[in-house]
């Protein structure tokens, strides 16, 4: 068994194709597809949205 503890010092330096996106600004741009995994920059114009990661609103009922 080679795969251990030795192995993962070996992944230091990898982050090179991974970097900081222009538009949202968090570290999902890839810069070998030139596309975000985030806002999706570089895949279409509109922000990348999908309706079950929006937070459910309920209506307010007020009480008299």
């Amino acid at each position: 068994m080679v795969k251990g503890t030795a192995s993962m010092g070996k992944k230091a330096g990898k982050s090179k194709f991974v970097i900081r996106c222009r538009r949202c600004g968090k570290r999902s741009y890839h810069a070998k597809k030139k596309k975000c995994s985030s806002c999706g920059f570089g895949n279409s114009s509109k922000l990348r949205t999908y309706s079950w990661k929006k937070k459910k609103t309920f209506p307010k009922i007020i009480k008299k």
